[in-house]
This record gives C-alpha cells, sequence and structure tokens, in this order.
C-alpha cells in the first residue's frame, strides 16, 4: 500500500498547508520528497527496513532522512489507526475498479459468444441429467446474468467504503483546526466518517469485497466445472485450446483442462481467505487492534486471485470451439421433448397432471424397448394419444420446441440474441459507473506534479 499511503500523505500535507498549519516552505519540502520516494518505489530502488515496523514509519523515516526536521510535521493530527483504515480503502478502491473492469471483459465476451451461437441447440440439465432444451447462447447468457450481480457487488461496496476516516486519530479525534472534508475532496471521497471510534475500528468493506469475491469465484468456478464436463469423451460439446490444457506425462492422448480445474480450485482459496478475515475480526472491541494486521495478506491474496482467473477465463472463454455435432446427437438421447408432448396434450385439453403421467408411461415403455420418439414413430404417439400426427411431429422437433419458448428470459434464438445486445448495452453503463471510481484524485495530481 506504498502508493496509497503517499497518496494519503500528500492529501494531509496540503490540508494542513491549506488550514495554516503547515507552512509553505515545510509544505513544499515535504510533497517533494515524497514525489521521490514514490518514484524509488516505482522503479524499486526504495530500501524496505524491518526495523522501522511498516509501510507508514519506512515512508515517513525515509522522509526524514531527505528532508530533515520538517518530516516531522507531516504526522501533525494524523495516527497509524487513522493512516492504515485511509490506505487500506485507498487501495481497494483502485483494485476494485481492476476486478470490475475484468468482469466487465467477462461480461462482453459471453455476450459475444451467446450472440454467435444463439441458434445453437443443446441440452439443459437439472441433477446433471439430460432435462429441456435451450440453445449454447442461452446457457452463456445465464453465467452472464452471475456476472451482472459481482458487478453490483462490487460497485455496491466501493459505494458504502466511500468514506475518509482520515482525521480520526488514533480513535478521538484531535483538538487541532484541520479540515476533514478538504481532505476527503483531496482524495476523491464523498464525505467524512461520522464517528472516530468506528472509523478505526471498521473493515466491514473487506469483508464485503472478499465476501463478493468468494461469490464471484463460486461462480467462475461453476464455469470450470462445466468446461471440464463438456470437454471431456463423454459430453464432446466444447474443445478448449491448447493454450488453456496440458498433456499427460504419461498417456499421450490425454488433454487436461487444467486452467479450469485451476480456477475451480482457486475459489477454496479465496473462500477460505474470507472465513480467516471475519475470524479475525470476531469479537475484537474497538477501536485498533494489532489482530487487524492480518487483515492484509487474505485480502491482498483474494483480490490478485479474482483478478487473474478473470482474465484467464475471458481468454479462454474466447478460444473455445463448441461442437455442433456432438449438441446435437446429444438432443436424441434423454426424451428432452417429453414436456413440450405433455404441454400438446394440455394444448387439447387434457389436465397437466393426467399428460404429464400419460407422457411419463410411454417414456418408460420406450426406455425399456430401445426406443426414442422418433424410432417409436410420431404416428404411433398421435394415435395412442388422439393427437394429430402433424402436431407430434412439430411439437417433437427441437427447433420447434426452441422458437415455441418465447416468453422473456426462454431460449427462442431471436430473444437471445436481443438479450445478447442488451448485455453489451448494460455493460456500457455499468463502465460509465466504473469511470467515477477510476478518476485520478486532485492528491495523485499533485503527486505527479499537475
Amino acid at each position: 500500500m506504498a502508493r496509497e499511503d503517499i497518496v494519503g500523505s500528500v492529501a494531509h500535507a496540503t490540508m494542513l498547508n491549506e488550514t495554516g498549519l503547515l507552512d509553505d516552505g515545510d509544505y513544499e519540502l515535504i510533497v517533494h520528497g515524497l514525489r521521490v520516494i514514490h518514484t524509488d518505489i516505482e522503479f524499486g530502488r526504495f530500501e524496505w527496513i524491518e526495523a522501522r515496523e511498516d509501510v507508514h514509519m519506512n515512508i515517513e523515516a525515509a522522509l526524514r532522512d531527505r528532508i530533515g526536521e520538517a518530516a516531522g510535521r507531516l504526522h501533525t493530527a494524523r495516527s497509524r489507526n487513522d493512516q492504515v483504515a485511509l490506505d487500506e480503502r485507498l487501495w481497494l478502491r483502485r483494485k476494485a475498479v481492476d476486478v470490475a473492469l475484468h468482469l466487465l471483459a467477462l461480461l462482453e465476451q459471453l455476450a459475444e459468444q451467446a450472440r454467435a451461437h444463439a441458434d445453437w441447440p443443446m441440452c439443459g440439465y437439472t441433477h446433471l441429467q439430460r432435462a429441456q432444451p435451450i440453445t449454447v447462447g442461452h446457457y452463456l447468457l445465464a453465467h452472464a446474468e452471475a456476472l451482472e450481480r459481482d458487478l453490483g457487488r462490487v460497485l455496491d461496496t466501493v459505494a458504502r467504503m466511500d468514506v475518509c476516516p482520515l482525521g480520526s486519530g488514533a480513535l478521538a479525534g484531535t483538538t487541532l483546526p484541520i479540515d476533514r472534508d478538504r481532505t476527503a475532496e483531496l482524495l476523491g471521497f464523498c464525505r467524512v466518517s461520522r464517528n472516530s471510534l468506528d472509523a478505526v475500528s471498521d473493515r466491514d468493506h473487506l469483508v464485503e469485497m472478499m465476501a463478493a469475491a468468494a461469490l464471484g469465484m463460486s461462480h467462475l468456478s461453476r464455469i470450470g466445472e462445466e468446461l471440464c464436463l463438456y470437454a471431456s469423451a463423454e459430453f464432446g460439446y466444447v474443445r478448449i485450446s491448447d493454450a488453456f490444457t496440458t498433456g499427460s506425462s504419461l498417456m499421450p492422448q490425454k488433454k487436461n483442462p487444467d486452467v479450469a480445474e485451476l480456477v475451480r480450485g482457486k475459489s477454496g482459496r479465496v473462500v477460505g481467505n474470507l472465513v480467516s478475515l471475519l475470524v479475525t475480526l470476531k469479537g475484537l472491541p474497538l477501536a485498533y487492534n494489532k489482530d487487524m494486521q492480518e487483515d492484509k495478506e487474505p485480502l491482498f491474496d483474494t483480490m490478485r486471485t479474482w483478478d487473474d482467473c478473470l482474465v484467464v477465463m475471458t481468454d479462454m472463454l474466447g478460444a473455445l470451439r463448441w461442437q455442433k455435432q456432438a449438441l446435437l446427437v446429444a438432443l436424441d438421447r434423454g426424451f428432452l421433448l417429453a414436456t413440450d408432448l405433455a404441454d400438446l396434450l394440455v394444448a387439447e385439453g387434457v389436465p397437466f397432471r393426467k399428460a404429464h403421467a400419460q407422457v411419463a408411461s410411454l417414456v418408460a415403455e420406450l426406455v425399456e424397448s430401445g426406443d426414442s420418439f422418433e424410432t417409436w414413430g410420431f404416428d404411433k404417439i398421435a394415435r395412442r394419444f388422439g393427437l394429430q400426427t402433424e402436431d407430434v411431429g412439430n411439437a417433437l422437433n427441437v427447433r420447434n420446441a426452441l422458437r415455441k419458448r418465447d416468453v422473456d428470459g426462454a431460449p427462442h434464438p431471436i430473444r437471445v440474441k436481443r438479450e445478447a445486445r442488451e448485455v453489451h448495452k448494460r455493460a456500457e453503463a455499468w463502465r460509465r459507473r466504473v469511470d467515477v471510481y477510476a478518476q485520478p484524485t486532485e492528491a495523485e495530481a499533485i503527486l505527479h506534479g499537475a
């Protein structure tokens, strides 16, 4: 958090100068010194000294080494307690923007693939058993829905943590006439914290973001699991690019979906980080406690892991090759259109429960004889239920079945294409919301000499 610590220090020094608590000469020395230190850190020239305990004291001591006694004025009306509370918010805001942008990239990739495969029929599953026909596009848009909820959680958390804690001191504020609103303005926060005791104790935003990450990684894990299944010989629905698979050290024919498996596996790591932080915070008394130092490792690891997995999942999905023939062959098995046959009976006035039982009885017979609807014959089905052969044939045609599913949220190919376009439009709206938090702050401009 060195970058955030320096930006926070620039904002604090600027406020002290504007309120008359820091004269112009010392202010210029401090800001110039912080600029040099920032550059040294950026280029790996900064010497971190363990005896100085933490990032805050390392930077402050380095500043003193460079500019002398004036550095001691920087900590006026400030404590490491409100300093670290600020740094974490600044760091998390920046990382949340990165994650949100990568969520958007994955969302747009799903929408593009859904548009391209809007009319590719495939099996839909419940209990991992063939259930009803959908399309590849409809399947992909289901994952897009989950990603949009992830985006919402990220931005909701950022909005809730849009509060500046600096000026809260160790726990009880300060007796000096500081301007907390100006500090918040310099750092791009919408308001200041209302209670100094809570401000230095609050880590809710870390828990919220890590909970969002745990759920987001669960969504990625589900995609990873389905890719592992669909790429297997038993399904054969999709081919994963060699860039995202590995071979076997023993078996020449193997092509293992390692990247999908790793994304699936890393979800457990992120969930574990969330539990770790919750247990650390449980029962801590107000205000700051050294236990809180343990919030950094799980936070940093979680955000890095989620971000990396989003990037690799976006690339992997873009390189998938769906296998149309395998998808169509699978639709011929499993009586996926049994419900459509029951619906046809319902349209003829048969109560649904009776129609359900009649079709279930027929399916049981066909399973026993090894037949399908088609091999048994549409005319025989029509005679059995008192229907027209043409109507039975239409009901038991996959493409007709998809076109009949013409209600909001259903897999009608035209609706899928329309929804894919809507996802792209919503992505642009999401991007505008993200951009609000990505704008450089006034403090950052001062640091960079703008």
